[in-house]
């Protein structure tokens, strides 16, 4: 496997305007553009060109759709979906005779309904609850769709998420789906069948050509182009392909020819995934939550999220290396490299949790606590980061606003289960020789 020769022990911009608390400024994380994939070499240019290309295309299609809709109805602007936070209502866990009875195929309908035209589904909404009218948004983030001055076309004046991987979205549907067509009879569910071939065919179209996914499809621009692990958005991706693959339980219905795709999909993005884990002077740590679309470098995502080794997103990366059934030398090498970084990372005998004196949370000495890890170390010297909105970068979690030091979650213990799992795992898989 090749090294990424990634040395950023410093990657920030300097801010001397900046509190002398501050150790930099979070830089932008650049989206895909022409002029971009004008600078590869150019034998690399057609592919990205026509990626691109797809992708403006999607969008067009999306877009004219609800445009469409609004015409025909008469709407004004779209009808805003319900929001809904912090739970995707879509069971999992159910019994098969509960998928095959009529209250798991009303939700199914209604789930398809809001499949985007490009093949995807929008976060933060629940989309078992109604079926999708005509004119109604398909994400609750983007609502503002309205007519332009005058006689003009209906334009999208903020138009996100109509289509991502991120908070499982896409994926929680898809799996929701086949478990529906698993307990359906080969005479019914043609259109959930639809709908799912439809959604393997988003996954398949929005993988980069290096084998990476954004975080949306088509693209939103900005961090969302980046390769995107945070929240488990590729991992979620590549177990659900690996799934597909087998075409075991759920997924038996699936055709030989789309586990074959699925399978070559996923051993592209397995190689990008061994790809972007950071390297520092020839030892490897974990991964950023986020990895340039184009150079695969470390990249920033929102102002308080810098490019940086992330404790949590690295964790589920090694938990799904893993559980590969044969796993390959560059597979075992990466999983060894990345414990051996996380032992040496971890936080001992502390915990992250409310002052005594009611001024928000910090990081409190607690003798014989459990092992804690940082959100972000900064790569080369492993020390933890912490951001803030005004894109500040800080090593003191203190030094942060209060509003961000308690509205984040700036230490976890992800890789505790890793750390578990390992010992067990390492004796079927020893360290490559060197």
């Amino acid at each position: 496997m090749r090294l990424i020769p990634f040395i950023f022990a410093i990657v920030f911009i300097p801010a001397p305007a900046l509190p002398a608390a501050s150790v930099g400024t979070n830089p932008p994380s650049l989206p895909l553009t022409a002029e971009r994939i004008n600078a590869l070499p150019a034998a690399e240019q057609a592919v990205w060109h026509r990626y691109l290309a797809k992708s403006r295309a999607l969008r067009v299609t999306d877009q004219a759709l609800l445009a469409d809709e609004l015409k025909a109805t008469g709407l004004q602007e779209a009808i805003v979906p319900p929001e809904a936070r912090g739970g995707r209502i879509m069971p999992a866990n159910e019994s098969p005779a509960w998928y095959a009875g009529r209250e798991a195929r009303r939700q199914a309908d209604n789930v398809i309904s809001f499949q985007t035209p490009a093949g995807g589904w929008t976060k933060n909404f629940n989309p078992t609850d109604h079926p999708r009218a005509r004119g109604e948004a398909f994400s609750h983030d983007a609502p503002q769709f309205r007519p332009a001055e005058g006689k003009g076309p209906l334009v999208a004046s903020r138009w996100a998420y109509v289509g991502t991987f991120d908070n499982d979205a896409t994926i929680t549907e898809l799996r929701f789906l086949a478990r529906i067509i698993a307990a359906a009879d080969e005479g019914t569910g043609a259109a959930w069948r639809r709908a799912f071939d439809r959604g393997l065919d988003y996954i398949f179209s929005a993988q980069y050509p290096h084998g990476g996914w954004p975080q949306t499809w088509p693209l939103d621009g900005g961090y969302h182009d980046a390769v995107t692990f945070n929240d488990g958005a590729m991992a979620n991706i590549l177990t659900l392909l690996f799934d597909v693959a087998r075409g075991e339980k759920a997924f038996a219905f699936v055709s030989a020819a789309r586990r074959d795709r699925a399978a070559a999909s996923a051993r592209l993005g397995l190689e990008c995934v061994l790809r972007c884990q950071i390297a520092v002077a020839g030892r490897r740590t974990g991964w950023c939550q986020q990895h340039d679309v184009l150079t695969l470098a470390p990249t920033s995502a929102r102002n308080y999220e810098m490019p940086a080794v992330s404790g949590g997103e690295s964790a589920g990366l090694v938990t799904l290396l893993m559980s590969l059934p044969s796993p390959s030398g560059e597979v075992v090498a990466a999983v060894h490299d990345a414990v051996a970084w996380f032992e040496a990372v971890k936080l001992r005998d502390v915990e992250w949790r409310p002052a005594p004196d009611g001024s928000g949370r910090t990081l409190l000495a607690t003798p014989g606590a459990a092992a804690l890890w940082a959100r972000y170390y900064d790569i080369g010297t492993d020390r933890p980061l912490f951001g803030d909105r005004d894109k500040s970068i800080h090593d003191d979690v203190n030094d942060i606003s209060r509003e961000r030091r308690n509205g984040y979650a700036w230490f976890g213990n992800g890789p505790a289960k890793v750390l578990e799992r390992y010992p067990a795992w390492a004796k079927l898989h020893p360290r490559p020789v060197r």
